[in-house]
């Protein structure tokens, strides 16, 4: 069904990606949208990726915008909300797509501090900026979606600790966030992804680690009880889509396994 998003706006933040063989998931989510009908700005730290993915939309017919800025400065998570409240005066769709990982991460014996205050700064501080800044506009018209990417990982783990712990910050915000603001008509969910087929992780991994990244894939693929396989970024997309749209009206507060099967054996 197409135009499930038709006249809507959203603002994916994150939606440039680091250079690899696959789509990442912002990047993926943004086109998506666009191609559901929806017009886009495109904000990422790096403004090559966002005029890259905004570029990439409007050879395909679609609408969007490119925007730079750094969520872990809330003056530049409220400058997102300005520009679109300058250009639309509204949005209806946020998506936070924002993470790292490693540079010094690991269990908690060996977990640097300086990766840990990294880490929580972007992955959670710097999600909450951005819906904070959203979040007035979002309750003044009296409706709205953020979806929030997150990950297994914060229910599961070990060896990441401040990613772990900050993923799971990422689903608690989630539902807290639902709460405070249903009366207002706006929803908030999250993505729980498992092991995604996606530049930052399969490449990442292998550069951080030596291997190759055919070695990488294969490894993480095997680890999948659905078809020994690993998910796409255009499974986080549909995802994403499902819950920005009218179709999930009375679903928030949902923190969704996209993940093959993995969180099942764990329960």
């Amino acid at each position: 069904m197409a135009g499930r998003l038709s006249g809507k706006v959203a603002v994916v933040v994150g939606a440039g990606q680091t250079p690899g063989e696959t789509l990442g998931n912002g990047r993926a989510i943004a086109l998506m949208f666009a191609r559901e009908g929806a017009e886009v700005l495109c904000v990422d730290r790096a403004p090559e990726r966002a005029e890259e993915t905004a570029a990439m939309i409007g050879a395909e017919g679609g609408k969007a915008w490119s925007f730079q800025a750094d969520i872990t400065r809330p003056d530049q998570a409220a400058a997102i909300v300005d520009a679109a409240r300058t250009r639309w005066g509204r949005i209806d769709i946020l998506v936070n797509n924002v993470g790292i990982g490693g540079g010094g991460d690991g269990p908690a014996h060996r977990l640097e501090e300086a990766a840990f205050d990294r880490i929580m700064l972007v992955n959670l501080k710097g999600m909450w900026l951005t819906t904070k800044a959203a979040l007035p506009l979002m309750r003044e018209a009296g409706a709205g979606s953020i979806v929030n990417v997150s990950s297994l990982a914060g229910i599961a783990g070990g060896n990441q600790m401040a990613y772990e712990v900050s993923k799971a910050g990422v689903n608690r915000m989630t539902t807290s966030v639902a709460q405070a603001n249903a009366g207002k008509g706006v929803r908030c969910n999250a993505i729980a992804m498992g092991l995604m087929d996606t530049p930052m992780a399969v490449e990442g991994i292998a550069q951080a680690t030596g291997q190759t990244v055919e070695a990488v894939r294969a490894a993480r693929a095997g680890r999948v009880p659905l078809g020994g396989q690993m998910g796409t970024a255009d499974d986080t997309a549909y995802a994403a889509l499902f819950l920005a749209s009218d179709e999930a009206r009375f679903i928030t507060g949902v923190v969704l396994h996209v993940d093959g099967g993995m969180s099942s054996r764990i329960g």
